[in-house]
């Protein structure tokens, strides 16, 4: 838990210093999504090699390789400087750069999520997603408001009047980053403790033509499976909304509320908070009623429709933590019900793999049609209800698509708790 927290905060915290480093770069408006879009693609095509990866190796240990890999990434960040780069030369680096610390989230994640099914029993997977999920959110509170806090004046000032810190790097952007380098760096001695839990797989094939061939089959199981296609469906739909979310809320903090980067990092922040809130709420719903909290995902589509009607700091706040709240108590729920059927069916590596693979694909799609909205020049507000709407439609399609699901198969809810692990392999 410890090494998760700071993983996630390092990453939520470099993500705001990247954009203020493409600001000082004086790159466009959508360079920052598309930096989002590169760190996506990484998990997308990485799906079919990262879960073998998982489960060929200690979990510990490969979070200890991938979290010292995103160090390497956050060096690489600021090492433009003194090559003559030109300005567009150096935006297209740290994009490159914050891709390979995509490279080793994408690789993280499978042994994060998955070391957690071999720690508990199919019944305690609900409670134990809510600590962790919990957890991972207040590490983004803290991460997107360490990031903004990082590249505020008062900070970035003290940081670069630091001898051993000015001699390194020159800008605020700089220094939030190499500071944050030193987080993944505590991360990844925490991934040393982690202890093992013996649980073995079978040897994995290392053939990357036959590793795709495999992955195809394990993505056409978890659709296939009537429980798994619907929890899928809605994660998925969930970190593409997200991602999404995160930049429409920095654009119209700036936009709309006229605020300074490191102060819409706060906004991300306290959407954040609701998104924890709504995450310990939903640790007390039965793995079994997972499925009930479908019309919530509806309801989050909706809130968002307000956004562009407030503009008072406190009532925007109000609104975030409803979002926040809402996303946090649908989600997880089916998340635990999503890894239960990956175990169930194939295994923690690669079901987590599976899952990441298609959260991944939609963040692509998502954030491309966000980016292109903005290089259009679509008022933020107007991209904000496209937003809400589509997403309560999607959401208003996987409910039926879930009543029909149990129509078709009574005795479909009964499957939820029973082990089998490995069974579609």
């Amino acid at each position: 838990m410890a090494a998760q927290a700071l993983s996630s905060l390092a990453d939520n915290a470099l993500f705001i210093a990247a954009i203020a480093l493409i600001q000082q770069l004086q790159g466009p408006d959508w360079m920052a999504p598309m930096m989002k879009w590169w760190f996506a693609a990484a998990y997308v095509l990485l799906a079919a090699f990262v879960g073998a990866i998982s489960d060929s190796f200690p979990k510990g240990r490969v979070m200890f390789s991938t979290n010292a890999l995103k160090v390497s990434g956050c060096l690489l960040m600021f090492c433009y400087a003194g090559f003559g780069f030109t300005p567009s030369q150096q935006v297209l680096l740290v994009c490159a750069a914050y891709g390979i610390v995509g490279i080793g989230a994408a690789a993280y994640s499978p042994a994060k999520y998955g070391i957690v099914t071999e720690m508990l029993p199919p019944l305690q997977l609900v409670k134990g997603n809510s600590w962790i999920e919990g957890l991972t959110v207040l590490s983004i509170i803290l991460g997107t408001v360490l990031g903004g806090a990082l590249i505020s004046p008062a900070v970035s000032r003290w940081l670069l009047s630091h001898p051993m810190i000015s001699q390194l790097v020159s800008t605020p952007a700089e220094a939030a980053i190499l500071i944050i380098a030193f987080v993944y760096a505590a991360a990844a001695l925490c991934n040393l403790l982690i202890p093992l839990t013996h649980v073995k797989y079978p040897a994995q094939q290392k053939n990357p033509i036959e590793l795709i061939r495999r992955f195809s089959v394990y993505v056409r199981v978890l659709w296939q499976d009537r429980l798994g296609q619907i929890s899928l469906a809605v994660t998925t739909l969930f970190w593409g909304a997200g991602a999404t979310l995160q930049l429409i809320v920095i654009e119209w903090g700036k936009s709309h509320l006229g605020y300074r980067l490191d102060e819409a990092s706060v906004l991300m922040g306290v959407a954040a908070l609701g998104t924890v809130a709504g995450s310990v709420f939903a640790g007390r719903v039965p793995l079994k009623r997972a499925l009930t909290v479908l019309p919530l995902g509806i309801a989050m589509g909706l809130v968002v429709l307000l956004m562009p009607l407030v503009s008072d700091r406190w009532t925007v706040y109000i609104l975030l933590l409803i979002i926040g709240g809402l996303s946090g108590f649908f989600v997880v729920p089916m998340n635990a019900l999503l890894q239960h059927r990956g175990h169930v069916l194939l295994s923690a590596g690669h079901s987590i793999a599976v899952q990441n693979f298609n959260e991944q694909l939609n963040i692509l799609l998502m954030v491309a049609m966000y980016t292109l909205m903005l290089w259009l020049g679509l008022d933020i507000n107007i991209i904000i209800a496209i937003f809400g709407i589509l997403v309560s439609l999607l959401m208003l399609v996987i409910l039926f698509w879930c009543r029909l699901n149990i129509r078709r198969d009574p005795e479909l809810l009964d499957q939820i708790g029973q082990d089998g692990h490995g069974t579609a392999l």
